[in-house]
């Protein structure tokens, strides 16, 4: 089939790569010229597992191609897909301008029948909006329909999500549109689910905030390990093997981060909230993220007294790992935290540096090469991404580098107790406080 993407972001870009793999002939649309430019050069400009090598692979086979010109990819495309950011608002509601703008463009090339498909994850009743919006700017009696189909990729493997997904939701209100939206995604084999666009809208929105919640409600828990004495990760593995709630998202941390929980959280309780039906679950689950990044920090007070002038390394920016991406990164909010209290902070991350370098705060701290750099001389180590070359650290190597041997686990990765053989203090999230054996 002949598809295109209007928007080259993660979501977009990956989809697109993905709908060629698979045989499709895909134009991707993106209205930053640079972004193209990099594009038709084989480079991509995000860090996504095997993405890249999908992107080269397709563009040679002529399955994919890029441009900045809407007209182009709507008189391409038997199906358009909307793939553009959906930002935050200051009261949580969702920025839907790039929406409407690119359904307005749209409008203007439409000649024959087209099916329009809201990729960004939105709020409900959008779909209707875009509609709207197509048949106000369109040329009379234009035919085309909307279609809702949320992406739930995650980054680091959104390739093998999209490749292997677990479903795949299709909202629709004619027997044409999902027609043609099966056999889209007729090469995939993966279960498909047929609604209407208002649930399907809806079930990406609850999705993440379900996932939000069970992360939640282990960090919930992980303060009452401590205030007990028990080990929050034996307590989720005992809640995890019920098959009723499984393991998954039941980690203790320093909290969920990026550029989907944050803020579909924030725009569900705002929806909610316009329907007069307030989600104050939600809200409580935000309580908990926050208050979870403060009790990390106190944490780190308390043992150190005064973080002012204290040599510091960080391990991780990303907001997780095989990513580079720091957008409401919780790793990014400790580093600001602690140089705001003016400690000497080194960072690392395998992948994010580069972005990193871009923030605010990145004048106010020292970029290591390495983790084993970041930690020479420092008075404590704070994990703050759980990349997994930093379980696998030589604890004997970090313990000789360091000036004074603690570690303050935000992800859980180091055994305490290895931790505490080879002479550190463990303080790690759920855990309790674990002091050198050595």
């Amino acid at each position: 089939m002949k598809l295109t993407i209007i928007g080259s972001g993660y979501v977009g870009l990956t989809t697109g790569a993905c709908f060629a793999e698979v045989g499709h002939h895909v134009v991707c649309v993106d209205n930053d010229p640079r972004k193209v430019e990099t594009l038709l050069a084989g480079q991509i400009p995000i860090y996504e597992p095997g993405l890249e090598s999908l992107v080269k692979k397709n563009v040679a086979a002529k399955r994919l191609r890029f441009t900045t010109s809407t007209e182009e990819g709507v008189d391409h495309g038997e199906v358009l897909f909307i793939a553009v950011p959906t930002p935050p608002q200051a009261d949580g509601s969702v920025d839907l301008s790039f929406i409407e703008k690119v359904a307005r463009e749209i409008s203007q090339f439409l000649d024959s029948y087209r099916v329009i498909v809201d990729k960004s994850t939105v709020p409900v009743k959008t779909g209707e909006r875009v509609a709207q919006t197509i048949r106000r700017y369109a040329k009379p009696g234009v035919e085309f329909d909307v279609v809702s189909n949320p992406e739930f990729l995650r980054e680091g493997s959104a390739v093998a999500d999209l490749m292997k997904p677990d479903r795949i939701v299709i909202g629709g209100n004619t027997d044409r549109a999902i027609a043609l939206m099966q056999k889209v995604y007729e090469p995939f084999a993966a279960p498909v689910l047929v609604t209407d666009i208002n649930s399907a809208e809806l079930i990406k929105h609850a999705a993440n905030s379900f996932l939000a919640l069970k992360i939640s409600y282990a960090n919930a828990l992980s303060e009452i390990c401590e205030a007990s004495g028990a080990d929050v990760i034996k307590v989720a593995e005992g809640i995890g093997a019920d098959k009723r709630i499984g393991r998954e998202f039941l980690n203790a941390g320093l909290g969920y981060g990026g550029s989907c929980f944050p803020k579909d959280i924030a725009a569900f309780i705002a929806i909610a909230d316009q329907m007069g039906t307030p989600f104050t679950l939600l809200k409580e689950v935000q309580r908990i993220n926050q208050r979870q990044i403060d009790r990390f920090i106190d944490g780190i007070r308390e043992a150190l007294w005064v973080l002012k002038d204290k040599k510091l390394a960080v391990w991780g920016l990303a907001f997780k790992p095989n990513t580079d991406d720091v957008r409401s990164s919780v790793a990014i909010s400790v580093v600001e935290k602690l140089v705001s209290e003016g400690a000497d902070v080194t960072v690392y991350d395998p992948k994010a540096m580069d972005k990193a370098k871009e923030l605010a705060f990145a004048s106010k701290v020292k970029f290591a090469t390495s983790p084993l750099e970041a930690a020479a001389g420092a008075e404590a180590l704070i994990i703050a991404t759980e990349w997994p070359e930093f379980a696998s650290v030589d604890l004997s190597e970090l313990r000789t580098t360091m000036r004074a041997p603690m570690i303050f686990d935000g992800r859980n990765l180091i055994d305490p107790v290895a931790a505490a053989d080879f002479g550190f203090q463990y303080r790690g999230i759920g855990r309790g406080v674990v002091e050198t054996r050595a």
